[in-house]
């Protein structure tokens, strides 16, 4: 028996599941490339935080090489029947250097804090393209951000 599919949401509507999802999902998926173009892709823990992804890794984890490498990654959250990906500019922080608001709302949330660690450091994405969708209907209109602003 074949099941019906939900009709396609408006951007308005993908844009506000979106911004749910990152204030509430705990986890994503992060891609970064290496200097041979070998790529790696971790989950991490993250903090939605005044419009940037923050999340915290050891300083010598490729994840934070890249980053400081090439000053980007992509970011994935969801499933694949409901899937979020972000192309975000990467800024690459001493945990001594983070803002005492975003540390506290890290540690807040997931109940850990590297304050303190030298091994660890914070990484802010800046998302630069946010791209959402449910189903093959949803994919005309998945591009939700474009160049750092939201085209809804």
């Amino acid at each position: 028996m074949a099941s019906e599919k939900a009709a396609a949401r408006e951007g308005a509507q993908r844009k506000q599941d979106v911004l749910a999802r990152l204030a509430e999902d705990i986890d994503l998926w992060v891609s970064t490339s290496g200097p041979d173009g070998d790529t790696c892709l971790v989950p991490l823990s993250f903090v939605w935080h005044e419009g940037v992804l923050v999340v915290t890794t050891r300083e010598t984890n490729p994840t934070t090489v890249n980053a400081r490498r090439t000053g980007r990654a992509t970011l994935a959250l969801g499933h694949t029947r409901d899937v979020v990906i972000i192309d975000a500019d990467a800024e690459v922080v001493a945990n001594d250097r983070i803002g005492d608001e975003e540390g506290d709302r890290f540690a807040e949330k997931l109940s850990w804090d590297v304050r303190g660690r030298p091994a660890w450091t914070f990484i802010r994405f800046h998302p630069r393209t946010v791209r959402a969708w449910r189903e093959v209907n949803e994919i005309p209109g998945r591009h939700l951000m474009r160049d750092g602003t939201w085209l809804v």
